[in-house]
C-alpha cells in the first residue's frame, strides 16, 4: 500500500471504507465541472473501482490516493491519470472534500508529495493539469508549485450552459 507522509497530511492508497467518502465527492455536483462528470455514479461502480484500485499504475494508467490528515480524517483525493509511461508524462487532479477544509495548505502539501513521488519514484520527465479558466484557487495552486501555463482551450467545456475555457498547464522535471 502507497503511503506518502508530509507535516500535516499524508496521501494513502484507497480502502473499502473509503466508498462513502469517494461516493460523497464523485456525486456532489458542484465538483461535476472539475471532472466533465455528467451522470451520478452508484454504489456499485464506486465499490468496483475501489475494489480495483489496487492494480499497478502501467496497466491501469491512473492512481486515486486520498488526502488524509494526522488523525486519518479522509480531506480529499489527489489523482494521477493519463499515465503514459513511454512519454513519461501524466495529468494530475486534487480536491478537497469540504470547503472549511480548503485554502489550508492542504492541497498544496498533497500536490507537493505527488510530484516528488511521481518525478522520483515514476521516473516521470512532466506532469500537466487542466484548469477552468474561473477555477482561480486551482490556478495559484498549480503555479506556486512551479506549473507553467502553455495553452489556452477557449469554449472547451460546457456547464450550466456556459461554455467555459481551460487552460493546460504543466510542469518540466528538469
Amino acid at each position: 500500500m502507497i503511503t506518502l507522509k508530509g507535516e500535516h497530511i499524508q496521501l494513502r492508497a484507497l480502502e473499502p471504507e473509503d466508498l462513502e467518502f469517494v461516493l460523497d465527492i464523485e456525486n456532489d455536483e458542484t465538483l461535476w465541472h472539475l471532472s466533465n462528470t455528467q451522470v451520478p455514479f452508484s454504489k456499485f461502480i464506486i465499490r468496483d473501482y475501489i475494489a480495483n484500485a489496487h492494480k499497478d499504475i502501467y496497466e491501469v494508467k491512473q492512481l486515486r490516493l486520498v488526502i488524509e490528515d494526522k488523525q486519518q480524517n479522509p480531506l480529499g483525493l489527489i489523482d494521477i491519470f493519463d499515465f503514459d509511461f513511454k512519454n513519461k508524462r501524466a495529468g494530475v487532479g486534487v480536491v478537497i472534500k469540504d470547503i472549511a477544509n480548503r485554502t489550508k495548505g492542504f492541497g498544496e502539501e498533497a500536490l507537493r508529495l505527488l510530484i516528488a513521488y511521481s518525478f522520483k519514484h515514476l521516473n516521470l520527465h512532466q506532469l500537466y493539469s487542466n484548469i477552468a479558466e474561473t477555477n482561480t484557487a486551482s490556478l495559484g495552486l498549480f503555479k506556486k508549485l512551479g506549473f507553467l501555463e502553455v495553452g489556452l482551450k477557449k469554449d472547451w467545456n460546457y456547464t450550466n450552459g456556459v461554455y467555459n475555457s481551460e487552460y493546460t498547464l504543466q510542469l518540466i522535471n528538469y
